[in-house]
C-alpha cells in the first residue's frame, strides 16, 4: 500500500481490499436473518453475492470489461431469484418467502456495488434498512392487515403530500400583490401541511391506543417539532369528534409549553460557557408560560376519561390544505409587517419568524447576541416577540374552527399565558 491511512476519496476506507471486505460483511449481515429463518439462501450466499458485486464493480471502474461482468452478475442473481420464486410457486417452499429472499439477494448485489464504488454510507444504510424490514416481517404484516380503507387512503394521501408534491415545489418564489412583491417559500408552506398531516397520523395512532389522553401527549411532543402544526391536527380531530374539544385545548396549551421550553433551552444552552453572559432575562417570562400552560391544561381536560375515542381517519386532506392556505396568509401578513416597520425591522422579523418557527427567530437572536451585535435586552425582546407571535398565531388559527368551545377557550387561555409572561417580566425588572 502506498498510503498509510485507508481512505475513500478524502475520507477513511479508500483501499479496495477494505471495500471488498466491507461489502462481504454487509452481505453477511443481510443474510443473517435469512439464515436464522432457515431459508434456502443464507449467510454464505448473501455474502458471496455482495463480494461478487464488489469485485465486478471495481473491475468496471478500472477496466473495459468490468461493465459487462457487472451486468452479467446482476442477471445471474435475477435468474437465481426467479428460480427460487418458481420453486415457491411449485409448492416446494412458501412463495412469498421465496420472493422476499429473491429480492433480498438482488439488494445484496446492489449493496456490494455501492460499497465498491465508494458509497459507503449509502451501502450501510441500505443494508440496515433491508435487514430491519426482514426482521419486522410479523409487525409489518399485522400493521398492514389492520388498516381500514380510510386509514389506507390517508396513508396514500400523506405519501403523495410528502414524497411527490413537496420535492416539485420551488424553494423560493415571489407573490406579486400589485403594490409590493412578497417573497415566500412554497416548500416551507407545504412542509407545514405535511407536518399537520404527519402529526395527525401519529396522534391518530396514539389516541387509538390511549384514548383522549393521547391527544395531550401529541400536543406536547408535536409542539417540540412544530407547535403551529399541532393546531391543524387538533382542528381536524375536533371536527370529527366535538367532545374532544377539552383535550384539544389542553394539547394546544401543551404545544405552547413545549415551544416556550424549546426556546428557553436554546436561549440558555447556547449562552452557557461562552464569552457572553447567560440570557437570564428570558427565564422568567418563558418559565411563566410553561408553568401556566401545564397548570391550565391539567385543570381543564377531563383526565379521568381514558377510554377509546373513535376518529374517522388519521387526517383530512381538505383540512390540511385549508390550514396551509391560512398559514400562507399569515406569512404574507408577516412579510408585509416586516417591510413596513423600517427601523424596527429586526423585531418585525422576529414576529414574522414566530409565525413559522419561533425556534428560528430565537436561534437568530442568540447568534447575534453571542456575536456582540445585540444587547441582552434586545436579544430577549426578540425571543419574547417570537414566542408571543407563535402563541397568537395559534389562537388566530383556532379561531377558524366552528367549535365555539375550542376557539373561545384557546383565546382566553392564550391571553392568560401572555399576561403571565408579561407579569413575570415586570416582577423581575422591579
Amino acid at each position: 500500500m502506498d498510503e498509510a491511512v485507508l481512505q475513500v476519496g478524502n475520507g477513511p476506507l479508500d483501499e479496495r481490499v477494505v471495500r471488498i471486505a466491507l461489502a462481504g460483511a454487509l452481505g453477511m449481515f443481510l443474510g443473517l436473518e435469512r439464515e436464522w429463518s432457515q431459508k434456502s439462501a443464507g449467510i454464505r450466499t448473501f455474502s458471496l453475492i455482495s463480494l461478487l458485486a464488489a469485485v465486478f464493480t471495481l473491475l468496471a471502474l478500472e477496466t473495459d470489461v468490468g461493465e459487462g461482468l457487472l451486468v452479467l452478475g446482476g442477471l445471474l442473481v435475477i435468474v437465481q431469484g426467479v428460480l427460487l420464486a418458481v420453486k415457491g410457486l411449485l409448492g416446494e417452499d412458501d412463495a412469498g418467502l421465496s420472493l422476499t429472499t429473491s429480492v433480498s439477494m438482488l439488494v445484496a448485489y446492489g449493496i456490494g456495488a455501492l460499497v465498491a464504488a465508494g458509497f459507503i454510507i449509502e451501502g450501510v444504510t441500505v443494508a440496515v434498512l433491508s435487514s430491519l424490514l426482514l426482521v419486522l416481517k410479523r409487525e409489518l404484516h399485522e400493521f398492514a392487515w389492520g388498516l381500514s380503507r380510510e386509514e389506507m387512503r390517508s396513508t396514500t394521501e400523506f405519501a403523495i403530500l410528502a414524497f411527490v408534491v413537496y420535492p416539485l415545489l420551488p424553494a423560493e418564489a415571489n407573490l406579486d400583490l400589485g403594490v409590493v412583491s412578497v417573497p415566500i417559500e412554497p416548500q416551507v408552506i407545504w412542509l407545514m401541511v405535511v407536518a399537520v398531516a404527519g402529526i395527525g397520523i401519529v396522534n391518530y395512532a396514539i389516541v387509538s391506543t390511549y384514548g383522549g389522553r393521547g391527544i395531550a401527549v401529541t400536543g406536547f411532543f408535536g409542539g417540540l417539532a412544530s407547535s403551529t402544526a399541532v393546531v391543524g391536527t387538533m382542528l381536524d380531530h375536533v371536527r370529527q369528534r366535538p367532545a374532544a374539544a377539552s383535550y384539544a385545548v389542553a394539547a394546544i396549551l401543551l404545544a405552547n409549553a413545549a415551544m416556550a421550553a424549546r426556546n428557553l433551552a436554546i436561549a440558555i444552552g447556547f449562552t452557557v460557557g461562552g464569552d457572553t453572559a447567560l440570557l437570564v432575562e428570558a427565564i422568567a417570562p418563558l418559565g411563566a408560560v410553561i408553568v401556566l400552560a401545564f397548570v391550565i391544561a391539567g385543570l381543564t381536560a377531563d383526565w379521568h376519561e381514558s377510554g377509546p375515542m373513535e376518529l374517522e381517519n388519521p387526517f383530512s386532506m381538505k383540512n390540511a390544505l385549508a390550514f396551509g392556505a391560512v398559514f400562507l396568509a399569515v406569512l404574507v401578513f408577516g412579510s408585509l409587517a416586516e417591510s413596513w416597520f423600517g427601523t424596527l425591522g429586526f423585531y418585525a422579523t422576529a414576529v414574522a419568524s414566530g409565525f413559522v418557527s419561533s425556534a428560528g427567530a430565537t436561534t437568530s437572536a442568540v447568534v447575534l447576541y453571542r456575536g456582540g451585535q445585540l444587547e441582552p435586552a434586545e436579544a430577549t425582546i426578540a425571543i419574547l416577540l417570537a414566542t408571543v407571535s407563535s402563541i397568537v398565531v395559534k389562537a388566530m388559527l383556532t379561531a377558524t374552527s366552528s367549535n365555539r368551545v375550542l376557539r373561545n377557550q384557546v383565546a382566553v387561555y392564550s391571553v392568560i399565558l401572555l399576561l403571565g409572561g408579561a407579569v413575570a417580566s415586570i416582577l423581575v425588572v422591579i
